[in-house]
């Protein structure tokens, strides 16, 4: 049996993986803010990191992200398969801001959990549940 074989039952990622993802989200943040990208469907455009999710090795990241402000399905696929083409360059420049013994490849996914919290808020806000609120 391994060494750090993970407990059965237990789900989720472990806290290394959760810490890596931090420190990654972190450095992405200020290298999306900083850099300058030279993609056309990045230009003056800002990028909100939702979430960043390791492998078991680290050796793989999944980034959750989204224009900011912006609602429209196609602007997020198009920053998204920007960012996918720009992420070995990406790649480069996190190696360089952060500690890790192997940077990460990149994968970037467009995350809609703004767009599913919105479509809740909107369903909390309509009239139909608000009259079964009020007849208590």
């Amino acid at each position: 049996m391994a060494r750090h074989s993970r407990r059965p039952g237990a789900s989720g990622p472990s806290q290394r993986q959760l810490r890596a993802g931090e420190l990654i989200r972190h450095a992405l943040v200020d290298i999306l803010a900083q850099e300058e990208l030279r993609d056309a469907d990045l230009q003056g455009v800002s990028v909100t990191i939702g979430e960043v999710r390791c492998s078991p090795d680290l050796k793989h990241a999944t980034i959750f992200c989204t224009p900011l402000g912006d609602t429209d399905p196609d602007a997020r696929a198009r920053v998204t398969a920007a960012l996918n083409r720009a992420s070995r360059f990406i790649r480069g420049r996190l190696g360089r801001e952060i500690d890790m013994k192997f940077t990460p490849d990149l994968r970037f996914i467009s995350d809609e959990s703004y767009n599913e919290a919105q479509h809740i808020s909107d369903l909390l806000a309509s009239d139909r549940v608000r009259r079964d609120l009020d007849e208590d």
